[in-house]
């Protein structure tokens, strides 16, 4: 499998914009606006075209929601015209689970709204061993921020048993887009030696090993 979650990261139901109308009934606003829908979609075929990717697929709800995921859904076939080479299509984001949970290996690039890539980023962790494996970036117009995607887990600090794989690719994605491509190979290959090799896993893959001894096979692997 080799596929690529790019979600917006600012607006959606994660805009903090709830309250209690009368006791018990919450409001959520869930806003969704263009200028929004723009950037990450913008970014989703940019990334696309600048790695030889040949499919993006948008995860949506505007069956349902007409108007905000519409909104989304418009803005990705306006722009998805400019990009002749790519191949575009459209599912909604309960299909698109579907999709993913039994062919996962014909999806490329998905863009979507901030809650459902949220869910699909963690169902595809999934699919390939646990979020300990992921990494992740969040990428803005003056700067980015990269961090592997389970964020902290305080219930395991000090314990030594952290799985560092998405911390070290996520590490390699920020040297990717620091042009620092050849060192970024290197690690890359590195992890993927030690897990072919398969003697120094940790625990959330049925391994022994610990963070540190995973780390020094890493290293022991860089050329």
């Amino acid at each position: 499998m080799d596929l690529v979650t790019i979600r917006e990261n600012t607006e959606g139901e994660y805009s903090g914009l709830e309250h209690e109308v009368v006791p018990g009934v919450v409001e959520n606003l869930k806003i969704i606006t263009r200028q929004a829908s723009e950037n990450v979609v913008r970014y989703a075929f940019e990334f696309a075209k600048r790695n030889n990717r040949k499919r993006i697929t948008c995860g949506h709800k505007a069956g349902v929601m007409k108007l905000g995921d519409g909104c989304f859904l418009d803005v990705f076939r306006e722009i998805g015209k400019e990009y002749k080479g790519i191949i575009i299509e459209e599912k909604q984001v309960d299909t698109l689970c579907t999709k993913l949970a039994k062919n996962p290996e014909d999806m490329d690039v998905m863009v979507m709204p901030n809650l459902y890539g949220d869910i699909i980023s963690d169902l595809c962790a999934g699919l390939i061993g646990g979020l300990g494996l992921t990494a992740s970036g969040n990428i803005g117009k003056d700067c980015a921020v990269y961090e592997a995607v389970h964020g902290t887990a305080p219930d395991i600090e000090g314990k030594g048993i952290a799985n560092p794989t998405a911390l070290l690719l996520s590490a390699c994605m920020m040297l990717h887009d620091m042009g620092f491509n050849n060192e970024a190979h290197q690690i890359e290959n590195a992890v993927s030696n030690v897990f072919a090799e398969a003697k120094w896993l940790t625990g959330d893959l049925g391994g022994k090993a610990t963070t540190n001894e995973f780390v020094r096979a890493v290293l022991d692997k860089i050329e």
